[in-house]
């Protein structure tokens, strides 16, 4: 027994977080990885009603560049007054003590306040294990979480990954290195103070705020920020601010539904605008939605299911009724309801309210009379082909979103690595640079060239 529990990998405080990319496939990869599923991430370009209501977003998350201007660290100890009510308390909030990890933790605080989507099982089990922690004790959680860490570094380039490793080490032998010095100062006496003389003191200058900046090229630093509708109100998600969630407004119109992200979109359009105007154009919007492969899927699943009952209604009403609806359309049926992924029969369905709606579309058909079947069911068919269109466009999506998954998490350090040195083994590295300097040379050979042609003819006029 104390063999096995000796085997057993250990992670009591947890690896780093690897940096991953603002960009919708990404995210959408990682909601899923986490065990979300009928939900993905789209990029949205405009705040304006036209461009996101008929999306009925679930929540966003806003992606900025930090700069000396909007600092997210300026209000990181702000506490206010207007967030001290129950409410507030009932947010699941997570405050974010991980540099790397402000992704998933922009993520997590928007999904686990969301009450009608499918967290599956370990991330439901997080939030039920979280939800009496602090701020910081769920931050502190996300952290040290190996589900979570492991699920956004599979989605980092390996060499952000390296970097983090890299980051890690670094710190570990700065501060092994300061608690050292520390140490051999207090074990040496205090020195003898000496007598101040006549001679004046050789002072270096204060190092210009340049120089710090000349040393190395300063890395750019991005800050993820959610919004979400909860409890009747709408809250900005800042893991970097202390003071919690951060009420931006209410859902004040009738149609609003801040528990079903409907119609919560005009209250946070104001905090929007002023984090825009703030990060001027480096920032990116991303929208929690529905799936839209499951939409379209669901859509074309309810015509095959109104195909069929048709049919069955056209069986026992016009027992020919094959020559009673067009030839072209007969003979593309199947075709019309086949995609790449399933044939024309039924399928899976995604949406928890598919059964009811496939009762009225039944019920609708049963009411209908025997003279309007043919025209229905043509109907049906003409419907399925632009369902058709929008389910093949979202598997090709979702294929190049695939591809560039595999692009970016490859990792071609080993074999660029051993190219290299097969080269040099072979004696073939040397030459290469040398043509490559060479070609290089000549390049510029060439474009001196017409510049000393032209001053010599200014110089005979």
């Amino acid at each position: 027994m104390d063999l096995d529990r000796q085997q057993l990998p250990h992670d009591l405080v947890g690896g780093p977080f690897a940096v991953i990319e603002s960009d919708p496939g990404v995210f959408t990869s990682l909601i899923r990885k986490l065990g979300v599923r009928g939900l993905e991430l789209a990029e949205i370009y405009d705040i304006e009603p036209w461009a996101v209501d008929h999306l009925n977003p679930h929540g966003l998350i806003f992606c900025y560049l930090c700069t000396d201007e909007n600092d997210p660290h300026e209000d990181a100890g702000v506490d206010d007054d207007i967030d001290d009510d129950n409410t507030s308390r009932r947010v699941w909030f997570a405050n974010q003590l991980s540099d790397d990890a402000c992704a998933s933790q922009a993520i997590l605080n928007v999904l686990l306040n969301c009450p009608h989507i499918d967290l599956g099982d370990e991330l439901r089990e997080f939030q039920e294990s979280t939800e009496d922690m602090s701020s910081v004790m769920k931050g502190l959680a996300i952290a040290n979480s190996s589900f979570i860490r492991e699920a956004q570094n599979s989605l980092a380039r390996p060499a952000d990954i390296r970097g983090a490793l890299h980051t890690i080490a670094a710190t570990t032998l700065d501060a092994s290195k300061a608690k050292a010095k520390a140490q051999r100062a207090a074990a040496q006496p205090p020195p003898t103070k000496k007598r101040k003389t006549a001679t004046p003191s050789k002072r270096k200058p204060p190092a210009s705020p340049s120089a710090a900046d000349d040393a190395g090229d300063p890395q750019e630093t991005y800050h993820f920020i959610g919004y979400v509708p909860a409890h009747g109100r709408v809250w900005e998600l800042d893991g970097l601010r202390a003071g919690g969630p951060l009420e931006v407004g209410a859902c004040a119109h009738a149609h609003a539904d801040a528990d079903t992200g409907v119609g919560w979109m005009d209250a946070v359009r104001p905090a929007l605008r002023m984090r825009m105007a703030r990060a001027h154009i480096r920032y990116s919007l991303l929208a929690v939605v529905r799936d839209a492969y499951a939409r379209a899927s669901d859509a074309l699943e309810l015509r095959k299911r109104e195909r069929a009952a048709l049919e069955r209604r056209l069986a026992e009403a016009h027992p020919g009724w094959a020559h009673a609806v067009d030839p072209a359309l007969l003979a593309s049926a199947e075709e019309a309801f086949a995609t790449v992924l399933r044939p024309a029969g039924a399928g899976a369905v995604f949406g928890t309210d598919f059964g009811a709606r496939k009762m009225e579309r039944e019920l609708a058909v049963l009411e209908m009379p025997a003279r309007g079947l043919p025209g229905a069911w043509e109907a049906c068919v003409r419907g399925a082909l632009p369902e058709k269109i929008a389910v093949e466009d979202e598997v090709a999506r979702a294929r190049e979103a695939h591809t560039e998954h595999v692009s970016r998490t490859f990792d071609y350090a080993p074999f660029i690595t051993a190219f290299i040195t097969c080269m040099h083994e072979e004696g073939l590295l040397e030459p290469a640079l040398n043509r490559k300097v060479q070609a290089e040379a000549n390049e510029q050979m060439q474009t001196k060239a017409p510049a000393k042609s032209k001053a010599k003819a200014k110089g005979k006029r």
